[in-house]
């Protein structure tokens, strides 16, 4: 049992959707607690109703302290990767709300099985917020004597027991290439960048409510959590699936353009491989750890594994370079804290375009480095997002800094915006320099999506080498960019910014190549429909995604689900419209505007729009009628 306790001025909580077939009913309204301490609980495998009792006396203790007596218990499953079965989570839950009670305390909770809004007031004092974790004592038969061996811990690198204690100085790069201290910059006019800065120092990952984008891509029908897998494994629904295969053809065309050669490596490896242990005690992350036959294995976080064992093989020189290898890894895995794991920000199974880049020297690496800064920014600006939704990170070294200085200023130039700068003493990951896009969302949390690092250890590490002017081999450089970063934060920035976007007065959608429907024809009644069929051809024979709403509901009600769907282009077609051939065309992007057109002058219109990136046909039926609901 997992309990986050906030101690708090108030909180306000409201059902929203209900995420399992056994949620408890409850009204879809507000609740508001005041003067309260609110404990999200997390129920575990093996969890009883003991420890819920141990858990409220020790809580009741923490009252006695504050001279207080009341708390809400709020369901929170994400605070744990080992969650007990549903029903026997409620019946813990329950168990505690009574033994509360019982107790004298003034208990509330939170509805067990929902997706919630909330907003909380945290008070400021030392004691406000605590983590609590109770764990079932051992069975007799399961102690253990002293001569047993410990059970070994999980395997976790030297880089991210390090990444905790290293001691960063910050700094934000001005235009002109010169390092502000953090506390000296002056962040008028850049408020995104002072929320991203005051994340990036905190390093506070734990989601305490649910992101904006988690009900959008459960209520679009895009995505939803996986209970029958581990947490941060995702299932895609058909809209879903169609989205991001085209945004993994987009990005893995634009790294084709560039010169990416795509290759195929394997999903796991040898944990006691000479090159790949000693790279994985460099690379800040955790891994799936698995036993095959007499070999301890482990699932790939990244391309580098497969790609440099490769290259170790491959046989170039300085003419060939720089070598530009590319895979799109569905998936990498990574074991990320379970606190940490929600909707489609921080996942435990992702999609990675990787593409490393092997060069001569220092002076090759710059220059190619500064090529994908720019394939990176511009991969971004046309899946949606463009500078102003997301700010940069750098990271390198003082010395680093010192010598490379007009680099660097290079850069921050061509980004026209601020960078937040992580400034070390000394190198310690494998690194020399390292930029990332970091989206920033409606919690004003940051995700990082583009990324690239210039890679000075794992040449040598792997054997990599190439041979120079003078027939000798030399060890290259390594380039890491992703240039779109996971294709599933691409998605979860695309929810974020239309949810920013309709807190702002503009219509929410997705752009328009990746609207699964594009165009919505709503006949005005039945005796329409072959007509419909036949303007609905004359659209898709253009590449543009077309659905016909066949449903017995009213005319309204057809109009207001697509324009919950997010349609772009909504056209109710009547005797009117097929006699004149002009259509009145709902924009979604006008709020709705009607604008009157021809069949071909639409069709004109979405194609310039969709130009240059890839199609995908309609992932669902034609017709609405067809159309199993994927989520209640």
């Amino acid at each position: 049992m997992r309990i986050l306790q906030l101690h708090s001025n108030f909180i306000v909580f409201k059902p929203v959707e209900k995420e399992i077939n056994i949620a408890e009913e409850a009204e879809k309204q507000e609740t508001r607690v005041e003067e309260v301490v609110v404990l999200f609980t997390a129920i575990e495998e093996g969890d009883n109703s003991a420890m819920a009792q141990k858990a409220i006396n020790d809580v009741r203790a923490f009252l006695g302290k504050l001279k207080a007596n009341r708390i809400l218990i709020y369901p929170f499953a994400h605070l744990s990767s080992n969650l007990s079965q549903p029903s026997e989570a409620l019946k813990i839950i329950k168990d505690m709300e009574a033994y509360a009670k019982e107790k004298g305390i003034e208990t509330y909770r939170a509805p067990f099985g929902w997706n919630k809004q909330f907003t909380i007031s945290i008070k400021g004092h030392p004691l406000a917020e605590q983590a609590r974790s109770y764990a079932p004592a051992p069975a007799a038969s399961e102690a253990q004597a002293p001569c047993e061996a410990k059970k070994e811990e999980e395997p976790v690198s030297a880089a991210l027991k390090a990444e905790d204690k290293m001691q960063s100085f910050w700094h934000v790069i001005q235009s002109d290439g010169s390092l502000v201290p953090i506390e000296e910059f002056k962040f008028k006019g850049h408020t995104n960048l002072q929320k991203f800065s005051q994340y990036e120092i905190k390093k506070a990952r734990a989601v305490t409510q649910m992101p904006p984008h988690v009900l959008l891509m459960k209520r679009l029908e895009i995505a939803d959590y996986e209970p029958g897998s581990d947490p941060g494994n995702i299932r895609w629904y058909p809209k879903g699936r169609m989205i991001k295969s085209l945004l993994e053809q987009y990005v893995t065309a634009r790294v084709a353009a560039y010169g990416g050669m795509e290759v195929e490596t394997p999903l796991m490896y040898d944990f006691n491989h000479p090159s790949l242990k000693s790279y994985l005690n460099r690379f800040p992350a955790r891994q799936y750890v698995l036993k095959s036959e007499d070999k301890e294995l482990f699932l790939r976080f990244a391309a580098c594994f497969g790609q440099f064992l490769m290259a170790h093989d491959a046989q170039f020189s300085y003419k060939q370079m720089p070598i530009k290898l590319y895979e799109l890894t569905r998936y990498s895995f990574r074991r990320e804290k379970s606190g940490e794991v929600v909707g489609l920000k921080r996942l435990r199974a992702f999609t990675m375009p990787d593409c490393h880049a092997f060069c001569t020297d220092l002076e090759q690496a710059k220059k190619e480095f500064m090529i994908r800064f720019d394939l990176c920014i511009d991969v971004l600006s046309n899946i949606g997002l463009v500078k102003d939704d997301y700010e940069i990170a750098m990271r390198f070294t003082k010395d680093f800094y010192a010598e490379h200085k007009e680099f660097i200023t290079e850069l921050s130039k061509k980004f026209g915006k601020p960078i937040l700068a992580e400034v070390w003493n000394e190198r310690f990951f494998y690194f020399a320099l390292k930029w990332d896009l970091n989206f920033i969302d409606n919690q004003d949390k940051a995700a990082a999506l583009s990324t690239d690092q210039i890679d000075v250890e794992n040449a040598k590490r792997y054997e990599i080498t190439f041979v120079d002017e003078k027939g000798e081999k030399q060890y290259p450089l390594i380039l890491h960019c992703s240039p779109s970063g996971a294709i599933e934060r691409d998605i979860y920035a695309l929810l974020e910014k239309a949810y920013r976007e309709q807190m702002a007065g503009k219509a929410p959608m997705l752009p328009l190549w990746l609207s699964p429907t594009q165009v919505r024809l709503i006949p005005i009644s039945d005796k329409f429909l072959d007509k419909m069929e036949e303007l609905s051809k004359q659209i898709t024979s253009h590449c543009i995604r077309v659905d016909i709403d066949d449903s017995a509901s009213t005319l309204q009600k057809k109009i207001r689900e697509a324009e919950q769907e997010w349609v772009p282009y909504i056209i109710v077609v009547g005797e009117k419209e097929i006699e004149s051939g002009m259509l009145s065309v709902r924009v979604r992007e006008l709020k709705g505007q009607q604008q009157n057109m021809t069949t071909e002058q639409l069709i004109a219109k979405v194609a310039e729009k969709i130009a240059g990136k890839p199609y995908k046909p309609l992932p669902l039926p034609l017709y609405l009628s067809k159309r199993p609901q994927f989520h209640g």
